[in-house]
């Protein structure tokens, strides 16, 4: 009760931090944009026009009739951008209250990007860029033919948790070792900085999981821990481990027979738990030194447990 009053307090104190906010809605420029205005696009918007594409790509892409479609399916998803506004504002405070020496709000800038579901959020110093085409709804007609388990969050409701992981990738060192353990832990530093930034948003829209997903990892952590311990593999630097249990996929690869019944990622599941138990034994350690430490020192001393099925 005591550290649900503290994170109380702390989020009226975020809540109260100012933040001077620029969203462009590049996609809908462009949409409406004719020839005659490209040279102005290409000087206003520096950052989108590489010096290395001829004028006729972007006169083309003007034309084509996919892209129009695209234009026209944004437009219709995302008409306003007022509710996401605010929800981007609610994180730059959050990011202005754990790093106020090195977070500066960024200009914010929507894009279309042809569905380039690899790219759906960049952020930089200075440029937050989101790629609307990916946030039409799982069951939207372009991406028929992708896979469920990628398409599953191609939903507004994701852009938030892309845009903490983007800025995760910012702030968290990448793990020097390359073990399964590193990989784990530096994906549990991302998670947990979720928790910190989007605090309302559940732990299954934080890792991108179904509420279905979520009750199968939690009501196994005790197995997947009992799995990485009698087959050694936590130091182990196969760079195979990494895609069975960190990289995205369909499920996790135990090469057990329940495979098919599993989330994917499970090692950055596991890796945020240990994470977790590691803030809450050093309480007193700042968000900033949590993620900057290494990952053999917050396993050791997260002391960690899983949690035993209900």
């Amino acid at each position: 009760m005591v550290s649900c009053e503290d994170e109380s307090k702390v989020e009226q104190e975020i809540s109260k931090i100012p933040v001077e906010m620029d969203v462009t809605r590049f996609d809908q420029v462009f949409a409406e944009a004719s020839p005659e205005d490209l040279p102005k696009l290409k000087k206003d918007y520096p950052l989108l026009f590489p010096k290395a594409y001829p004028d006729s790509i972007w006169l083309n892409t003007m034309k084509d009739t996919i892209q129009q479609e695209i234009n026209r399916e944004v437009t219709k998803t995302f008409p306003s951008f007022e509710e996401e506004t605010q929800e981007i504002e609610r994180i730059f405070q959050h990011l202005k209250y754990y790093f106020p020496n090195e977070f500066e709000v960024p200009k914010v800038i929507t894009i279309t990007s042809e569905v380039d579901y690899k790219n759906k959020v960049i952020a930089t110093d200075s440029v937050l860029l989101i790629s609307l085409d990916t946030y039409l709804g799982e069951e939207h007609k372009f991406y028929v033919g992708l896979q469920q388990y990628l398409k599953k969050n191609f939903r507004k409701e994701q852009i938030l948790p892309d845009i903490a992981f983007a800025y995760g990738e910012e702030y968290i060192p990448q793990p020097d070792s390359r073990t399964l353990l590193a990989s784990m832990i530096y994906y549990g530093k991302i998670l947990y900085l979720k928790d910190k930034l989007i605090p309302e948003y559940s732990d299954a829209e934080k890792i991108g999981y179904t509420e279905e997903e979520m009750e199968w990892a939690r009501a196994n952590e005790e197995q997947i821990w009992r799995y990485f311990i009698e087959h050694e593999i936590l130091f182990d630097t196969d760079s195979d481990l990494r895609k069975r249990f960190i990289n995205l996929a369909p499920f996790t690869k135990f090469r057990l027979q329940l495979d098919s019944e599993s989330p994917p990622q499970l090692g950055q599941y596991m890796g945020w738990q240990i994470v977790r138990q590691f803030a809450e034994k050093n309480s007193d350690l700042s968000l900033e030194e949590v993620l900057q430490k290494e990952a053999e020192q917050i396993f050791k001393k997260s002391n960690y447990k899983p949690r035993k099925p209900e």
